[in-house]
């Protein structure tokens, strides 16, 4: 019986003390921090962990510089808080970086106010990353030279954090740690209709893939469902004070554009902060921040050619860059927290991504407004407190429940690893050894991994071409990660599909075979599925939408 076959049987048949409707970044550290701690938890998602605004961020783990101009000091405090705190956990995941913003002429700021910008937010990071350095135009070339320095007065570097695989990925290990601690966790499962009656909610919910209908039983709702949170409530009824105002923002992944491994900041040509940013063999470049109406949303023309506009006119290219060169793109709506006070015209360009908790406590019914990664570890923590005081017992409630495994498991690991001689056994073009990723990717389950590889040699072998994944991994996901779409692997579990062109993943030997490995006899019905998703893609072709208005977020 497959991982999620079983879950889905344990979802029909358990009473919860918790379910949590939505598999993003929020909704997996609630899974995480509750299961860890004692409490019975269900989770659904109608897509995929992490299949919207999580997986669509600029990968970035960072204290919320931005909001000094807007004299936000007490978030910037809390958020580089939880930037260093993320650092010390996750020290193979979330890792400084160095950021190299070009200030241009007549830019609002006179560069030296930027440099004491960064200097104040040094300070309030804790002096835990490097000092910041300002520079001329000529020093700024010297150091990197494909920023364009026609129109530039200075640069200032300073150091902030980035997710070296990518969020999806992160946030899909949060949903993995829970299922560890006994969660019955769904992808592709969609809740229709939850009802409050005699001290419990009703969940009827239908699995999208077999199209039965599923009854769930939870003491405690948490709604983690992101820019769907208050179409979610209601419909069950729930008065909240906080609702969302939606900002669409889009990325661009093109071929490596710097050999650098530091991210570019600009200013846009509406002002905002915009950012090319290293992604392994390639460059993710944007970002735009459209306020939009709808959750739903897909890159329109008018996003792709500013995002190319800007990068053309900022960088120092060979020729500029074109439709052509787009190997993959990222859209993704923020959920911005407003109070229900407030009506469509709040100033949403000045929103914070701060989150918010409403609570129901008769109902014991949660719902999560708002909120970025940088955050998450307060989330989770936030959502036991209160768990705890509706009546509902985490009988380890100092469990810790988040980083990585204890160094005594990781020494183990690349004892065996360096036995195996893995770093020297495996071919691929990444600088970076073999064991630091597998280790960074699935922590103490590496170990099985190194297994898999001593019985059977080709789980050493990559499998597709460029990707830089071997064959045991996937042998792995087919087991551990609940894969139900070849979407699901190529695109969140892993990176794949954001940078291997799509022809050329199209025709990559491996693909067929790892769909074998993945859905077995249904092989050719999901990657027929999968060819077909990516053929009417919207996003490799120009949209019908209205250009839309791009404008600055403080």
């Amino acid at each position: 019986m497959s991982l999620r076959s079983r879950n889905i049987g344990r979802l029909q048949s358990g009473q919860f003390d918790v379910l949590i409707l939505g598999g993003g970044i929020n909704g997996a550290v609630s899974a995480a921090a509750l299961a860890a701690r004692g409490a019975r938890v269900a989770l659904i998602d109608r897509g995929d962990f992490a299949g919207e605004t999580s997986s669509n961020s600029s990968n970035l783990a960072w204290g919320g510089i931005k909001y000094l101009e807007s004299g936000e000091y007490l978030l910037v405090n809390k958020l580089c808080r939880s930037r260093n705190q993320l650092m010390r956990a996750y020290p193979s995941t979330v890792r400084e970086i160095r950021f190299l913003a070009s200030v241009e002429n007549g830019f609002r700021k006179p560069p030296w106010m930027l440099y004491a910008g960064t200097l104040l937010y040094w300070l309030f990071g804790r002096g835990k990353t490097r000092l910041p350095e300002i520079m001329g135009p000529s020093r700024l070339k010297a150091r990197e030279p494909v920023i364009n320095t026609a129109a530039t007065q200075a640069g200032v570097e300073y150091s902030d954090c980035y997710l070296y695989d990518n969020d999806a990925r992160f946030t899909f290990n949060f949903i993995r740690s829970a299922m560890d601690y006994d969660a019955s966790a769904a992808n592709y499962v969609e809740c229709q209709e939850l009802t409050w009656t005699d001290g419990f909610w009703h969940a009827r919910a239908q699995d999208l893939e077999s199209g039965n209908t599923l009854q769930i039983k939870a003491k405690a709702v948490i709604n983690a469902c992101g820019p769907w949170a208050d179409k979610i409530n209601q419909g069950s009824g729930q008065n909240t004070r906080h609702r969302h105002l939606f900002s669409k923002g889009i990325h661009l992944i093109v071929e490596r554009l710097t050999d650098s491994n530091r991210i570019l900041t600009f200013f846009a040509s509406d002002g905002r902060l915009f950012f090319v940013i290293p992604m392994g063999p390639k460059t993710c470049i944007g970002t735009t921040d459209t306020q939009v109406e709808s959750a739903e949303a897909q890159v329109s023309e008018a996003d792709r050619q500013f995002v190319l506009d800007n990068a053309n006119a900022l960088l120092n290219l060979p020729r500029p860059l074109t439709r052509e060169d787009i190997i993959a793109e990222r859209c993704g709506v923020r959920p911005l927290a407003v109070s229900n006070g407030e009506g469509k015209q709040a100033d949403w360009v000045k929103l914070s991504r701060k989150h918010a908790i409403d609570v129901n406590e008769q109902q014991r019914h949660l719902s999560i407004f708002g909120g970025k990664l940088t955050d998450c570890i307060n989330v989770g923590e936030e959502i036991c407190e209160i768990i705890s005081k509706l009546d509902i017992d985490l009988p380890y409630a100092q469990r810790i429940w988040y980083g990585e495994p204890h160094k005594s498991v990781y020494a183990e690991y690349l004892h065996q690893a360096r036995l195996m001689n893995l770093d020297g056994m495996t071919p691929g073009s990444s600088s970076e050894k073999l064991t630091s990723r597998l280790w960074r990717r699935y922590g103490a389950s590496s170990l099985e991994l190194l297994e898999g590889i001593r019985e059977n040699p080709s789980w050493g072998e990559l499998l597709i071409d460029n990707a830089e994944y071997l064959r045991g991994e996937v042998e792995m996901a087919a087991r551990r990660e609940m894969v139900t779409r070849l979407d699901d692997f190529l695109r969140r579990r892993s990176k794949i599909a954001q940078v291997v062109p799509k022809d050329a993943l199209r025709d990559a030997p491996g693909l067929r075979e790892a769909c074998v490995i993945l859905f077995g006899d249904r092989a050719e019905e999901k990657l027929a599925e999968y060819l077909q998703s990516q053929s009417s893609e919207p996003a490799s072709k120009p949209t019908n939408a209205e250009p839309s208005t791009t404008e600055p977020n403080g």
